[in-house]
């Protein structure tokens, strides 16, 4: 983010003094005791730099180091320090394991890991047992050994893992969160979500038509079509299940009193990528000729321990308004996103919506009243302040983050289980327990802490 933000950061910290969130995560005396904290990114794409933006608009934080084999992104990643007015990073990019060199030597307390899916967890595994404060992306697992392989890394160095899911501080989001939390939709029952979003021009991008049409992907493309179309390719499942899975988590306690048992996933047939292909280049195309795997819509249910239903959503290969589908239902009332609206028994008008503004105003949680303003131009509609600052705060901590492994390691397990469900059709399959019980004495802590 611009230089100028982060001068208002540093300004405005005496007048928040007196906040009801403390801002002792964020600036003063509590960041500086110990010195800076050193954090590195691996990945340095699109993603990698705008965690680094964030990273460097906190105060007591520096950046001083990425690893990235991308020399494009290298150079974008020097323009953002640059703006900002920070050193430029030292940079390891000798080949795609150059990171491990990182992990072993760059002078780091914490890890950011913005890298291609199948990176993911064998970077976030090597930077565990190097000691590291590491903080994961989002996306899905490969198998159910991968999700274990991430908790077993835990457990053994002793070593946290935050995964770093940003719709969990969505502001409307964490206003529902409150909402629930103070009884106003009942006793939950039913929740739905997703990953609702086009993504034809970011699967299919040459570098040249960003938002024209590029149909090419793999090595002639740019940026995450280089190797995020190649999982439409091989295979059909939720391939991003998180952004929809992980509020919902949070709303009836997963791994905190509840637990996720049983999954059933369903997808349609394939036509979405293959049309828009045929729509920007002709049938005569070479890539015009690829069967893609991946059904454009894929519905996963998910049975809970305590008797709730969550519903998911994976429609990314057609065309579309960008949504999260979001259903809060209790036996009391319900939010939706969609149509920003409520309906509370004994509050609404019988038998009607209401807008949802005036709830969410009321429910708004403390993070967003106390430091809203401050969030403003972060990514994401501001949801990425509140993740990075959160993450700031537990790294200096050496404290449990509000998004463990635990959750990690189940929220990516939708990928795997619903590929084995649609592959069976529909078949339930079983839920593992990360937690290996321990779910059941965990606090519902989320978004709880004071800064």
């Amino acid at each position: 983010m611009p230089l100028d933000r982060r001068k208002f950061l540093q300004t405005t910290v005496a007048s928040l003094a007196g906040s009801t969130l403390v801002r002792a995560g964020h600036a003063g005396a509590d960041l500086s005791q110990d010195g800076p904290l050193r954090v590195a990114v691996l990945g340095s794409g699109l993603r990698g730099q705008s965690h680094i933006r964030e990273l460097l608009g906190h105060p007591g934080v520096e950046v001083t180091a990425i690893a990235d084999i991308d020399s494009e992104m290298v150079r974008r990643t020097h323009e953002v320090f640059d703006a900002a007015g920070e050193p430029r990073p030292t940079v390891y990019d000798r080949g795609p394991e150059d990171y491990r060199r990182l992990l072993q030597e760059a002078d780091v307390r914490a890890v950011i890991i913005a890298t291609p899916w199948r990176w993911h967890t064998v970077m976030a595994v090597a930077a565990l047992h190097a000691g590291m404060y590491t903080g994961l992306e989002v996306g899905g697992a490969f198998s159910l050994d991968e999700c274990w392989e991430l908790v077993r890394a835990h457990e053994e160095s002793g070593s946290h893992l935050y995964f770093l899911e940003n719709v969990c501080y969505r502001r409307d989001v964490m206003a529902v969160l409150n909402m629930a939390r103070a009884g106003v939709f009942g006793e939950l029952l039913h929740l739905e979500g997703g990953y609702q979003h086009d993504l034809r021009t970011v699967k299919f991008n040459d570098g040249k038509q960003a938002y024209g049409g590029g149909v090419e992907f793999g090595d002639k493309a740019f940026h995450e079509a280089r190797w995020r179309t190649r999982h439409s390719v091989h295979r059909n499942g939720d391939l991003y299940p998180t952004h929809g899975l992980g509020p919902a988590a949070n709303l009836i306690n997963i791994n905190r009193g509840n637990r996720f048992v049983g999954i059933s996933s369903m997808a349609t047939k394939a036509r979405g990528l293959h049309q828009y292909v045929v729509d920007q280049a002709g049938p005569d195309h070479p890539n015009a000729a690829v069967e893609f795997k991946l059904g454009d819509v894929v519905t996963s249910m998910l049975s809970t321990q305590n008797g709730e239903v969550v519903v998911l959503h994976h429609d990314t290969n057609l065309p579309r308004p960008y949504s999260l589908g979001f259903r809060v239902q209790g036996t009391k009332g319900l939010w939706m996103d969609i149509n920003n609206s409520v309906h509370i028994e004994g509050e609404s008008p019988e038998h009607q919506w209401e807008p949802a503004g005036p709830w969410l105003e009321r429910y708004d949680h403390p993070y967003w009243r106390a430091e809203g303003e401050l969030a403003a131009g972060a990514g994401h509609g501001g949801m990425d302040y509140f993740l990075i600052k959160d993450f700031v705060r537990v790294a200096r901590a050496n404290t449990v983050p509000p998004i463990d492994v635990y959750d990690a390691a189940t929220w990516l397990a939708v990928t795997p289980l619903s590929e084995q469900s649609v592959a069976t059709g529909g078949a339930l399959q079983a839920f593992p327990d990360f937690t290996r019980g321990r779910w059941m004495d965990r606090p519902a802590d989320f978004a709880t802490a004071e800064w």
